[in-house]
């Protein structure tokens, strides 16, 4: 926090300011510009955060044009609703969550009126993510127990219509429109203090720019950052390498910018899954996770907010994917912690596994499956998956496993108990062989008797692997007004002139995370910020 009285000049104002240009700080943009706003955007590397590496998914329902397009004429808001509730067990009001999914379909198009192209083409299987054939699919926990049973099951992941993982194509239409706007978007530039008035407002932002006379300097900041932010998703050992030469280009070759904000600045810088130190306090069983985003996900956009008073929450909350579907015959596999239980359904989405398995001894879990299962998958490997996850099986059913040609071996090569292995396994195979449900509620079609071997163990623990990574995001944040996005103290009362949009904030998605919950949370929250802090009066 810095006084204003300490500024000697202003480099520039607007109406708003706007701290991160990803997804909510795209849509917070967008929408306070088409309000009549002068908007400013400050953005630490070139724009997209998660949001651009991501597949592009929108969590959208109630009835949307692709949704009927597919088929699926029955989705309400109210279902949408139903099932949500599940997911987000109490992080927000009900009455929010009831106008989250009441402007569902607003909000999808919103988008689409922005270039964003979606498509109604139907998966025909539960995925992680779809083949390039498809745009439509259920991207959470829908079909399984005790969500099924809540309200009917409905496809709300919303692919963007793009090869590939087409979250650049969804940024790159932000993108493109907000420069329609003439929305000020200062690149490679690092906010480092909020500047407050004599009553506590916040009516700028001081920042660092890395230096537009150093020419050489501003491209390789930006093809470090590009680079870093790839490799930090695949295998961050190697991000890592890169992250003292951007640090030291902003730390020795930069200008100091301040800019005023008439009306408002909003946060949208992101978690803080890059800070290890913040990770550590608040999450720990996720330090050996593959953080997803870009090292500007580094809790600063919080303690920015922290800096003049706002509160946070929901720390603790972090996404953690483990997804081995596809194949989809991986799920007939039973998913055991170190003692040989069994863990949780195996049909669940990968971020709900991920979340049973952290709650694990050592945070460790193997998906161990048979002879006849791992040639079936071998087999629809090529019809189930896109590059990326063909990578991924490649490592898994070459030199990513142990194996035992009994399920007794297997567990001592594994370091499993065999004692406890023999038992899930026996009380599987039986409850499957005589009729009864599964244990843990998983569909039929997907409980087959583990019984050829030799049997194969998978590593599906929280931690690093070259070609299995475990991607997490945070979810917790500054605590905000449900309904205006302003950021509040530890009291319940909004700090002036500051708000905060995305996983910058408290959210939909703050308890947990399906695809696409995460983007569509950005867009609410952003286009809420936006709209009220482009009608709100004056505060410099």
């Amino acid at each position: 926090m810095k006084p204003h009285n300490e500024i000697e000049h202003w480099d520039g104002e607007a109406d708003v300011v706007v701290v991160g240009f990803g997804a909510a700080g795209a849509s917070a943009a967008i929408e306070a510009a088409d309000r009549g706003a002068q908007v400013l955007v400050v953005e630490r590397f070139d724009g997209g955060g998660a949001t651009a590496i991501s597949g592009g998914i929108y969590y959208a329902g109630g009835g949307t044009a692709q949704q009927k397009e597919a088929g699926i004429d029955y989705d309400t808001p109210r279902a949408m609703f139903d099932y949500l509730k599940l997911e987000t067990n109490g992080v927000v009001s009900d009455e929010l969550l009831d106008d989250f999914c009441a402007r569902s379909i607003e909000n999808l198009q919103w988008l689409e009126s922005l270039g964003v192209p979606f498509e109604g083409s139907m998966a025909p299987r539960k995925t992680s993510y779809p083949t390039n054939d498809y745009y439509l699919y259920y991207s959470g926990n829908e079909l399984a127990p005790p969500y099924k049973d809540a309200a009917k099951p409905a496809p709300r992941g919303h692919r963007t219509k793009g090869r590939g993982t087409s979250g650049k194509v969804f940024f790159a239409a932000l993108e493109k429109a907000a420069a329609k706007r003439r929305i000020d978007v200062r690149r490679q530039t690092t906010v480092t203090s909020l500047i407050t008035d004599d009553a506590g407002a916040v009516i700028g932002i001081e920042c660092r720019e890395v230096d537009p006379r150093a020419i050489v300097l501003r491209r390789l900041h930006r093809v470090l950052g590009s680079a870093n932010r790839k490799f930090n998703l695949y295998y961050r050992p190697i991000g890592r390498l890169m992250d003292g030469p951007i640090r030291r280009i902003e730390d020795g070759h930069t200008v100091v910018r301040r800019y005023r904000a008439r009306k408002g600045v909003v946060l949208a810088a992101g978690g803080f899954v890059f800070d290890r130190q913040m990770l550590a306090e608040h999450a720990p069983r996720y330090l050996n996770g593959t953080g997803l985003g870009t090292i500007g996900d580094d809790g600063s956009g919080i303690r920015l907010g922290q800096s003049v008073g706002g509160a946070t929450d929901r720390m603790d909350r972090v996404s953690a994917w483990r997804f081995f579907n596809p194949p989809i015959v991986m799920t007939e596999g039973v998913l055991v912690n170190k003692q040989g239980a069994r863990i949780c359904n195996e049909t669940l989405y990968g971020a709900k596994i991920g979340e049973h398995i952290a709650d694990q001894t050592d945070v460790a879990a193997y998906l161990v499956i048979d002879s006849r299962m791992l040639a079936d998958a071998k087999r629809q490997v090529p019809e189930q998956t896109l590059w990326f996850q063909r990578l991924q099986t490649t490592y898994l059913f070459s030199v990513g496993h142990k194996k035992g040609a009994t399920a007794e071996e297997l567990a001592r090569r594994t370091g499993i108990d065999p004692a406890g292995l023999a038992r899930t396994l026996e009380q599987y195979n039986a409850d499957r062989r005589d009729g009864r449900p599964d244990a843990m509620g998983k569909d039929p079609a997907h409980v087959t008797p583990l019984v050829d071997g030799p049997f194969y163990a998978i590593d599906c623990s929280i931690k690093i692997q070259a070609g299995f990574p475990c991607p997490v995001l945070t979810l917790g944040g500054l605590t905000v007004d449900e309904w205006t996005g302003a950021v509040t103290d530890p009291g319940g009362a909004a700090v002036p002139g500051l708000y905060a949009a995305g996983r910058n904030a408290v959210g939909i998605c703050s308890e947990s995370y399906v695809s696409g919950l995460s983007i569509a949370d950005c867009v609410y929250s952003g286009r809420r910020a936006g709209a009220v802090v482009a009608e709100a009066d004056d505060v410099a």
